[in-house]
C-alpha cells in the first residue's frame, strides 16, 4: 500500500502549481515572529498556530480530494499512509513516515523529513521545547480529518529546532464522527 501512495504522492506533486519555497518559508517565519510579538506567551502562540492550521485544513481537504482523486480510506491505517505519502508530498513537497502504532491502531507518530517550514530557522534557547514552530501542521491535519469525519488530536512530540533528531507529530484518533445532515437539508 505504501508504494502505491508514494507513487501517487509524486504524481500529484508533479501536477500541482508550486510557489517559491524560500518565499513560503520566510513568509511563515514572519507570521510566527509576529505572533510571538502579539501574544508574548508562547503557549498562546502554539494555540494560535494550531487554530490557524485548523482553518486551513478544513478548506485544504477539498483541494486534496479533488487533485489526488483519492476516495474514502478503508481504515485509519490507510488514512495515515495517505496523509504521509500523498498529503505532505502534495502540499509541502516532502516525505513523511508513519510509525509507532499503538496496539489498537488508533494512534501513530508521523515523522517529517526535511520540514520546509523550518528552513533558515534557529530558535533562541528560551523557545526550545516550548514553541512548536510548525504547529500549524497539527491544525491542518486536525481540520482536514474532521472534514472527512475523523476527530483527531495532533501534538508535536519532537522538533529538530529543539535539538531533537527528527520532527515528529503524534496523531490520536479520538472518534469517528457520524455523517450528520444539517437541520433543514433532509
Amino acid at each position: 500500500m505504501s508504494k502505491k501512495y508514494d507513487k501517487l504522492g509524486n504524481d500529484v506533486f508533479n501536477k500541482v502549481e508550486k510557489i517559491n519555497s524560500e518565499l513560503f518559508t520566510l513568509t511563515y517565519g514572519a507570521l510566527v515572529t509576529q505572533l510571538i510579538k502579539d501574544y508574548e506567551d508562547i503557549e498562546q502562540v502554539n494555540i494560535k498556530l494550531e487554530q490557524m492550521g485548523y482553518n486551513i485544513g478544513i478548506r485544504l481537504i477539498e483541494e486534496f480530494l479533488a487533485k489526488s482523486g483519492i476516495g474514502r480510506c478503508s481504515d485509519f491505517i490507510e488514512t495515515a499512509e495517505v496523509i504521509a505519502k500523498v498529503g505532505f508530498k502534495m502540499f509541502l513537497g516532502v516525505n513523511a513516515h508513519v510509525g509507532d502504532w499503538d496496539a489498537n491502531r488508533k494512534e501513530f507518530h508521523l515523522t517529517i523529513e526535511d520540514n520546509p517550514l523550518i528552513d533558515f530557522v534557529e530558535l533562541p534557547d528560551q523557545y526550545k521545547h516550548k514553541l512548536y514552530y510548525s504547529n500549524i501542521l497539527c491544525g491542518v491535519m486536525r481540520g482536514a480529518l474532521e472534514m472527512v469525519q475523523m476527530k483527531v488530536k495532533c501534538t508535536f512530540v519532537k522538533c529538530t529546532l529543539s535539538d531533537d533528531s527528527t520532527s515528529e507529530i503524534k496523531v490520536v484518533l479520538e472518534e469517528v464522527l457520524s455523517d450528520m445532515i444539517p437541520v433543514g437539508y433532509d
